[in-house]
This record gives structure tokens, sequence and C-alpha cells, in this order.
């Protein structure tokens, strides 16, 4: 500020005693020094103390000795014995008077009419004149801040500038403000003292007299600040009274300087301090201008950085001042560059340095301490001229080419630095603007070329500024442009506006001088891999390079093999999974299947072999899929790497097959043989524990199984698996000893030999494989699978079976595939055994139905049956997945060979895929339906299991019974619910419930239901097909999602053939009595007035054949929906009428039928005596042969009769 220049300033010193109230530093300073402190030494001295204790009574005496040699002290006294109290009333008097008067300088109450001019006023005046005077002139000022609407302007004031007085003027100020702390709030007085000349001294000896108040005063002027401090003279004046301030307090200049920051306030304050308060030696770290700014362009908070880059956009638009701290700035910045460069490097010397110029024909390189203070320098630059817009001098654009240019040690910082300075090249060009620049330029990339194998081995990394410029050189050539923008704004980590057009000169330079294409692409494939490649390894690695190269078709354009380098890397390959691993597979898949260019159809790469992909997976799958046998040469990784690229380029293959066949191009598919011997589903299972580490490698797997290997994601399998990682496998660990006995293969095998004499040795065995891990249970499978065929035997106990079927299971989750071909191929009958005929994966999956050749045996071994149904419900599914591959695999081939026979003629080259699609979907539901009808057909009890069940009382054709109870006239007909148990036991216990066909049946049912709900065509087809009589009450029970036959019953009921017609009413009977819902009331009415319908169209032999299976069905609509109780009655009147005039004249006793046929429709209650016992109209009782040998049309008036009876009987006893 103006004029305070020559003033007496408070030292450091001398702030730090009166803070701390060190009596022995204040003792210590200078007269001049103590003068400035004497209003708060005084007061100190005077005033009755807080503090009560001896050493503050010691300090005060010591306080009063020190100001008894002092004459100053004597008018501070003075001016303390003043009234303040009427002071302060005056005061506010005279606030309220300019108040109305608008702040003109009208009549003052403090102050009367002056005879002379302030200055004179002051020094004839008393002590209370002085503090009218002064606090008359600090309010008129303060009140013009308040007005001023934030407009600077400078107050003359004689009082404030007078050299003469400003000690006086200054004891009096304080004085006020301590005394009058309300009406003078410090913060307000400073805002104040910025508008008058020499405000800063008073600033400084105000605040140095309340210590307290620093940071509360600082604060205050930061937050009343500018948010450009350069821009105006108060910003400046602000500026320089709080560096001033920090001066007085350097302890402090830190905390100010965030203050700064937080309130994005006095840009210039913050930079000041910065230069003010740097060390005085320079530090191996990086010094604290640069670290600030760069913190401040770098940082998160973008209002921060929007400030800051208004700052040096402002700064820049002054002329070149010597006092402007932006220039400042950079000059401290040009020099710790000039001082970081190579001494033969720094030819060109700051202007007003004091460095000598030094040139040497030598070359220097840059030393090993500067590397990581030149690598902020540069990141600094690049944030001031990309992110704040600094235009570089012509200086400073030397220095900084020739930072960069310089030649770092092969150390990691080193790499860093040159791929820092070659980014800065990229998006600055600019700073290349003669042919001698740019020939260093070119000097410094052929450099880079040549050492960068050096620098990569020598520094210990992986990540080297090589892969850099290969991977620049191949976005030059390829024109992606913005890619290279990407590229330099990562590298540099910071987001710069680049335009494409400033890249033309450096895409000249490489495209033409460095790199042309066909040296990128045959350096790149002498890149060696990257070791141990994972996601730890950060920066821009060879597989960038190779991967950009991939994608512009370099390779092939070239007829370069690309093939081993990729190999070479999947197999150095480690957790986490790099990001670029799976992309790089996606392109290469890509470059083999689709040709570069129509016009060479030949330009692919080559496919992995299998057998390159087989010696990834020999030790997994040495001893079949999964087995872990002897120690992994690859990482788990590589193997699901290579699974990953072998499904997706199956699937790519199928997905391309069009215009492969366009192009008259067959890429050759991996033989199923390799297939079997990759572990799929271990490997997957694998990844499950790992899907932290493998990115979305597990959830790309999980989508190529669902689509290729349906198979292999069951739901019941991932039931499975989520079982096996529960608490119960941490809780079986436990309990497995590490000392315990370990069974080998041969032991089992022996104990399965041996059965059943070893029934107690084979159950130990089997419960201790049932405490390992599935993985662990690999070596035993085979074992396990050959000699299931025993289990068939008599007197196995089922505890055996059981546990036998728990380790299938588990297996089935590690090694699906082998185990099901084993498993098959171990039940077959005894017979086909001995022919030694012997399944193959692909067999099963052309016709799965071979899984249903087994044991006869095996039908009524329920744990083993389950086995054989899992097995099933895979190969259906993978049938599918089978026959639709195939199908593209040849549908397009063959279609584009019959293009040239069908030219010209519209739509026929669409009918052979059309017909093939059709036949597929045949054979589909063919297998399906007949897996069906077979698995039905078991369902069936054989002649013993019927004798059986006639002894015990239980027969299949009750499962129904339980829901509705006993139908009239069957009261002696079994029940499979508890009632019926309950009956037999007496006689067998084993039998009812507990039975292995109730058991199998129990399993085949579940099937189904999940078969009916995936597709519920097959539903649609096996009921259109039908299946004997007796099994409805089993499915209808046992199948859940069998109600869904509700939808196409009147389909059905629409038939020509009276057995489908009868089988629909019949199913539709049981359905009703089980499902009692709306849709079934409405079927049930059409099924009756179909049957009314056929009763006039039918010849009296069908007439026969139809209503007789199915009128007791209506005893059952009748049960389930009362309401239908008056049509059923209809059409059982109706069939009797028929049935009677046509054996009117045989019958003896039609009239009375017809009679009672009638009573009974029209009065049912009269049937039934009030006790419920005994028939008002009792049947007449009629024998065998009677039945046997009347007419059919009489029998069905007797059938007619009976059914009437039943439907009256269960109503009333239901009611």
């Amino acid at each position: 500020m103006a004029n305070s220049a020559g003033l007496q300033f408070v030292s450091s010193y001398a702030f730090e005693a009166m803070q701390k109230v060190d009596v022995a530093r204040l003792a210590a300073l200078s007269d001049p020094e103590l003068r400035l402190l004497l209003p708060c030494l005084v007061r100190m001295a005077l005033c009755a103390p807080a503090d009560q204790s001896q050493s503050w009574a010691q300090d005060k005496k010591l306080i009063l000795r020190l100001l008894s040699g002092v004459e100053a002290v004597n008018s501070i006294v003075a001016l303390l014995s003043v009234d303040f109290h009427a002071l302060e009333h005056d005061a506010r008097k005279e606030q309220q008077l300019r108040h109305k008067a608008g702040g003109s300088n009208g009549e003052s109450i403090l102050v009367s009419q002056l005879q002379h001019g302030l200055t004179l006023e002051f020094e004839h005046s008393d002590p209370l004149r002085r503090l009218r005077l002064t606090l008359s002139e600090l309010l008129a000022i303060m009140n013009k801040v308040v007005d001023s609407n934030g407009e600077f302007f400078l107050k003359s004031s004689e009082l404030f500038e007078s050299p003469v007085y400003l000690d006086e003027v200054a004891d009096v100020l304080c004085i006020l403000q301590a005394e009058l702390p309300s009406l003078l709030p410090i913060v307000d007085v400073a805002e104040a003292l910025l508008h008058v000349r020499n405000g800063d001294w008073f600033l400084c000896l105000l605040v140095a007299n309340v210590p307290d108040s620093f940071n509360e005063v600082c604060r205050g002027l930061i937050k009343n600040g500018e948010r450009q401090d350069e821009e105006s003279v108060g910003g400046r004046r602000r500026t320089e009274a709080l560096r001033q301030l920090c001066q007085m307090n350097p302890s402090q200049a830190l905390n100010i300087r965030a203050m700064v920051v937080e309130e994005c306030h006095l840009p210039g304050l913050g930079v000041a301090l910065t230069l003010d308060y740097r060390p005085d030696t320079a530090d191996e770290a990086v010094s604290p201008l640069v670290a600030y700014v760069s913190g401040l362009l770098l940082g998160t908070n973008s209002k921060v950085r929007t400030w800051f880059s208004m700052f040096i956009r402002n700064g820049q638009q002054r002329k070149r001042e010597s006092s402007s701290v932006l220039w400042q700035m950079r000059r401290q910045l040009l020099l710790e560059l000039v001082a970081i460069l190579p001494r033969s490097r720094s030819t060109h010397v700051p202007n007003d340095g004091n460095m000598e110029e030094e040139v040497s024909s030598g070359y220097s390189g840059l030393r090993e301490e500067h590397v990581v203070k030149a690598s902020a320098l540069l990141r600094l630059y690049c944030a001031l001229m990309g992110i704040a817009g600094l235009r570089p001098t012509d200086e400073e654009a030397e220095q900084l080419l020739q930072l960069m240019t310089s030649r770092p040690p092969a150390t990691p910082a080193g790499v860093r630095f040159v791929s820092l300075s070659f980014c800065k090249l990229l998006a600055f060009p600019s700073l290349v603007s003669t042919p001698e620049q740019e020939q260093l330029m070119v000097m410094w990339l052929s450099w880079m070329i040549k050492e960068e194998e050096y620098f990569e081995s020598a520094a210990g990394v992986s990540a080297s500024f090589g892969e850099m410029l290969l991977l620049v050189a191949m976005y030059f050539h390829s024109n992606q442009l913005s890619s290279i923008i990407e590229l330099v704004c990562s590298t540099l980590g910071m987001k710069i506006a680049i335009k494409p057009s400033s890249l033309s000169k450096m895409k000249t330079i490489f495209t033409q001088e460095i790199f042309t294409e066909q040296v990128v692409t045959a350096h790149a494939v002498r890149v060696a891999v990257t070791n141990n490649l994972s996601a730890n390894i950060t920066g821009f690695l060879p597989i960038h390079c190779i991967y950009q190269l991939l994608r512009s078709r370099s390779f092939t354009k070239h007829k370069v093999s690309i093939k081993d380098w990729i190999y070479r890397q999947l197999c150095e390959t480690s957790t986490p999974i790099h990001t670029q691993l799976i992309p790089l597979i996606d392109v290469y898949i890509n470059s083999i299947l689709t040709p570069a260019s129509k016009a060479n159809p030949e330009a692919t790469n080559q496919p992995i072999t299998e057998q390159e992909i087989l010696n990834v997976f020999q030790s997994s799958a040495g001893q079949g899929e999964g087995s872990r046998g002897g120690r992994q040469r690859y990482s788990i990784t590589t193997q699901l790497l290579i699974l990953y690229y072998i499904l997706s380029y199956e699937e790519n293959l199928l997905a391309s097959t069009k215009q492969l066949a366009l192009m008259q191009r067959k890429p050759k598919s991996y033989s199923a043989a390799l297939m079997d011997q990759i572990p799929i589903k271990y490997l997957v299972t694998q990844a499950q524990g790992l899907q932290q580490e493998l990115g979305g490698l597990h959830s790309a797997l999980l989508r190529l199984l669902a689509t290729n290997y349906p198979h292999l994601c069951l739901v019941e399998d991932w039931v499975c698996e989520e079982e096996a990682t529960g608490t119960l496998p941490l809780l079986r660990k436990m309990m497995l000893p590490d000392n315990t006995c370990r069974y080998t293969q041969s032991q089992l095998h022996q104990a399965f030999q041996k059965l059943p004499s070893s029934s107690p040795r084979l159950m130990r065995i089997l419960e201790h494989l049932t405490l390992l891990s599935p993985g662990d249970l690999i070596p035993y499978a085979e074992a396990l699978t050959a000699s299931m065929a025993l289990l068939l035997e008599l007197a196995v106990p089922r505890r055996i079976l059981q546990t036998l079927n728990k380790l299938w299971m588990g297996l089935n989750t590690v090694m699906p595939r082998r185990l099901w071909v084993m498993t098959v191929n171990a039940l077959q009958p005894s017979a086909k055994l001995v022919r030694q005929q012997q399944y193959t994966q692909n067999d099963l999956m052309v016709d799965p139905l071979i899984v249903l050749r087994c044991d006869q045996r095996v039908y009524r071994c329920p744990p083993l049956m389950d086995i054989v149904l899992h097995m099933l419900n895979g190969y259906l599914l993978a049938s599918k997945a089978y026959l639709h591959c195939h199908l593209k695999e040849t549908a397009d081939f063959d279609r584009q060979s019959q293009t040239v026979s069908n030219l010209g003629v519209p739509g026929q080259p669409d009918a052979p895929e059309v017909t093939r699609e059709e036949l597929k979907n045949a054979l589909l539901s063919a297998q399906d339906s007949a897996a069906v009808q077979i698995l039905l057909e078991v369902c069936l009890p054989t002649s013993e299991e019927q004798q059986q069940q006639q002894q015990l009382g239980a027969n299949t054709e009750s499962l129904l019974s339980s829901i509705r109870g006993s139908m009239p006239g069957k009261s002696k007909r079994g029940s499979l619910g508890p009632r019926a148990r309950g009956c037999v036991e007496d006689a067998e216990p084993e039998g009812g419930l507990l039975s292995d066909l109730r058991e199998v049946q129990c399993l085949i049912c579940c099937l189904l239901h999940q078969m009916f709900i995936a597709d519920p065509n097959i539903a649609k087809l096996v009921h259109f097909q039908g299946y004997p009589q007796g099994l409805l009450p089993l499915t209808v029970a046992g199948i859940p999602s069998i109600h869904i036959c509700l939808d196409f019953i009147p389909e059905l009921l629409a038939q020509p053939q009276l057995e489908k017609q009868i089988f629909a009413i019949q199913l539709l009977s049981y359905l009703c009595t089980q499902y009692a819902l709306p849709k079934s009331l409405s079927v049930a009415r059409l099924a009756i007035s179909v049957m009314g319908t056929l009763l006039t169209v039918l010849t009296r032999a069908k007439r026969f054949s139809f209503f007789m299976p199915i009128l007791p069905c209506l005893v059952a609509f009748c049960q389930a929906f009362p309401p239908l109780y008056d049509e059923v009655a209809g059409l059982l009147v109706q069939v009797g009428q028929v049935c009677a005039s046509d054996v009117a004249t045989k019958a003896r006793d039609v009239d009375p039928l017809i009679a009672r046929l009638q009573y009974l429709k029209e009065k049912p209650q009269g049937a039934v005596a009030p006790g419920g016992r005994s028939s008002k109209l009792t049947l007449p009782q009629r024998t065998a042969e009677e039945h046997g040998g009347a007419d059919p049309d009489v029998q069905l008036c007797y059938c007619v009769e009976a059914t009437f009876m039943d439907i009256i009987s269960s109503t009333l006893h239901g009611l």
C-alpha cells in the first residue's frame, strides 16, 4: 500500500510473544517494536485480570517495570481514563443522525465545529476529544463502506495519513476497538482500514494488540474479498494487507491459504502466500508452488478449478508487470524448470537470472533425483496450458521442449517421465515451431524406440512407453484421432480440449518418418508378452497395441500371423483379470471369421489349434473332466479365458453362417471330442468363487453356457451348488481329521464287488466320501459309476443307495457330461453289457431316449431312478441345442448350394430351410413325447405289484380318494391316503405309500411337471396321444402343472376319434375334482353339451362304447360342481330314453325304469330315507349273468340308473 513501505510493522517475533504473553520475549524487544504494542500492554497492566495466579502476578510486575520507562504510556493511560459509556452513547446517536441524513457529513454529535484541520485539532485536543475525533472519522468510513455496495473507494483522511501522529492515532484506534467492541467489531474496522492510506499498517497494529482475532479478521477479509483480486485496486490492497498479516504470523499462512481456496476468493493471495513461504533450500520433493497449483487445477473440485483458471486467463490479458502475482508465479516455475534441466540442455537462461550460460558439446541426461520434480512440472504445465489456458512465452516454450526431450535414467519414474513428455508433445504440438525443434523431437522419438526394451528390463516395469508409441502409431494409421486424445488425457490424468486438426503435423511425422503401418505390424508381433498379466499392472501394455491392430485388421492386411502371440499372452495371465483380455479375444475371433475385405476372403487370422487348447487343459482333464491330479501348469485364469474363447468362437461361427456361406467360406469348428475333454462345469464352478477377480468373465461364460450348453445350467444343479457352498460343507470338513484313513479307488471297487456281504464296509467308505468336496471326489467317479449295476441286486441296504445318489449329485456339479456317459453305460441291461456297447456323448445327444434303455430293475430303485431322470432331462435339453447348432451349421450352406438351381423362382430358396426347421421341431416333439410316454408306462404297476396291492386293498386308481372320498359302489377300492395306509398296516407294514413304485411315481411326476412348465406344448401333445386311463388319478394328483390341460380339452373334445373324446372327459372329471375353478365349470358344461350332441348322432354300438366309460365321470362333475346337477340329470334321462326306445320291443321293465329316472330327476331327496340309510326306490338285484347277457342298451340303462343313485348319494352326503 502507498506510503506504508517506510513504516515499521510488527515482527513475527513480537506477535508470537504477544500471542503467548511471553514476558521474557517482550522484555527483549527494542523500543520501536515495543511502542507498537503499548495499547495492549497498558490495558493488560491496568485492568483487573481474570488470572489470579501467582505466576501472572509476577509477570504483571515485569510488564509494569517494562512500561515504567516508556513516555508514551502516560498518554495511553489518559485515553483509558475516559468515560467510554458516554462516548458510546454519543457515537450511536451520531450513527442514527447520519442514517437519517443519508450518510452526508452534516452536524456531528461526537465532534463540534472544527476550527482547524483534523490534524491540528488532534494535536491540540485532550484525550477525550482525540477519541471523539478518531471515532467520528472511523464511523464515517465504515458507513461509507456499507453504502458503497462492494465498489472500492479510497478515502482521503488527513488523520490517517499524517506521519507525525500515526503512533498516537494507532493508540487511539486500538483503545477504541478494545473498549467499544460492540460498536466497532474488529472485522468491520479491518474492512474500513482497507479504504485509507497506511491501512495495512493500522490493521497489523490493531490485530497485534488483539492477537486472538487474527483468524477472525483474515476470514472476514477473505470472505468479503473479490473473486479475482488482481482485477481491481481494492483486490490488490486486500491481498497486500493479508500478506502483511501473514508475515506477522507466518505459522498461519497455510491456513489462510486454505481459507482462500475454501471461499474461492483472492486467488492471487493463495499464490502469493505460497511464494512468500517457499523453503529456502531446494528440497528433493516437489516444490510447494507446484504442489499447490497442481492441486487446484487437477483436484476434484470443479468450482475451484474454474475459479483458478479464470485467474490465469484474466492475468494474461494485462501487460507483463513484475508486481503481478501471476507473473511472479510463472517466473518462479520457470526458475524451477531451468534448475533441473541437464546442464548441457539449459542453453537459454532467463534474462534476469543470475545463472551463467553454459554450452557443452557433450550430452548429459536428466539426473535421477530430478525426475519426479520434472514429471510434476510437466503435469503442471499441461494443466496450466490445457485447463487454465496459459499461453507460454517463447522462453517458457523453449525450456519446456528442452525438458521434455531430455533423457531420464532407466527407472520406473523415468518411464513415467517419458510417457508424460510424449503425451505433452501430442497435446501441445505448438511447442514445436521451428525445423530445429522438429528435428530435436524426431531424434528424441527415435531414441524412445531404440531404448524402450532397455528401459522395460532395467526399470523392472511391465508397462513401458514403447507400447504407447506403438499404440499412437496405430491410431494415426487408422485415423482414430479421438482415441489418441483419450490416450493422452488418460496418461496425463486430466481432461484437455485437444483439436484433432492440431495433430496433423504429428500424424505426418509418425506415419511417414517413424512408424509406417508395415513397421508397426511387424514390430508388434516381436513385442514380448506381459508376464503374469493382471489388472494390477497399469499403464499401456502390448495387449493394447495388439488389440488396436486387430481392430484395424493390420495383421491380415500385411499377412502377419498373430495367433501365437495371443496364445502366449493368454497363457501368461493371472487374477485379477485384465480388462483388455475379453475385448482382445472378441476382436481376435472376429478377425478369424470375417475377412478384412470382400475382395480377399482368405485374409483372416488363424484360430488356436486343438492341440494347443488341450495343452492348457491337460492338467485339469488328465483323468477326465475336472480332474485335479498333479500341479497345474496353467492358471485358472488361462483356462477360463481359453474356455471363453472356444465357446464364443462356436457361437460367433453359428451367428455368421449366412455371411460365410455367401463368401463360400466354411471355417472349421472345434470337434466334439475336444469339447468332451474340457472340464466346462468344473471351470465355471471355480469361476463362481472368483467373481471379484474375474470381472465380467463369469457372467459372459454363464451366458454362453445357457445358449450352447443348456444341460449344464439346470436349476437343480445350481441349487445343489448353493448347498455345497453353505455352512454344512464346512462342518463336514471339520469332521474330517487330517490323519483320517484315506480309501483308495481299488478298495471302493472291491467293496462293491463283495456285496451284499461287504455292506458295512462299503457304507463306511461311502460315508467318508460324503465328507469330501466335489472336486476331491473326481478320482472316485469311475469306481462309483462302474459298480452301479451291482446295487440293483436284492438285499442291498437302502442307505447305500441313498448315499450313492448323494455322491453322484455332488460329482454332477463338477463333471456332469463325462459322469452321465459313464452312468448310462454302467446301467445298461446285462444283455447289452455282454455285447460291450459303449455309448458316447454324441450318441446320447442324438438319441436321449438311450438313457431309458437301462436295466428294468432301475425303474423300481428310486435313488437310481432319480439319477436316470436327471440325466434324461439334461440330454433332452442337450439334444435341442445339438440339433439347433447342426441345423444352423448346414442349412445356410445347403441353401447357398440350391440358390443357383432355384435362381429366378420367387420364394423357392426359403423352402428347404423352413422344411428343415419343421422337421427339427417335429423330431424334438417326438423325443419329448416318447420320453413322457415311457415314463408314464413305468408308473404302471406290474402284474405282481397289482396282485400285491389287491391283497393289501390298495390300487393305483384311488389317488384322489383322499380328496373326494370314496365313490358310491366303490367303497372297497383302496386309498393311498393315510386311512388306507392305516387299514393295511396290520396286514403288511411295507405296503401303501411306503413302496418303491409310489416313490418312483413321485419322481417321475416331478420331472413331468418341470417339462410341462418349460414347454406346455409337450403336455398338449401327450394328452392328444393319450395314455392308460388308470394313470389319470396319478397324473392329475401328482403333476401340479397339469391344470393347463383345461386350455385344450375343448379342442380334444372336438376330435373325431371317440377314444380321444372319452379320454378328454375322463381327464376333465379328475381335473374338476382337483381344480374346482370357474374355468373347470365352463369346460364341464361344454363336455356335457358335447355328450348330449353325440347322443343324437352315434350309432347303437358306438353309443354303448362311448357312454359306458364316461357315465362315472358325471358323478365327479356333480360332486365338484353341484349346480351341474340339473344338466347331468337331464342328460342321464335323455340317455335312458334313447336306450329304452331302442329296446322297447325287447325289454320287459323299460317303462318302470324310465319312470324311476324321472322321479329321481324331479325328487332326488325321495331316493334316500330320512335316516339316510335305506332307499325308497331300491334297484333290483341282478346277477352278473343277467348283466352280461343283457342287451347293450339295457346295460346302459342300468348303468344310467346306478349313476343317478351315485350322484344323489354323493350330493346328499355332501350336504
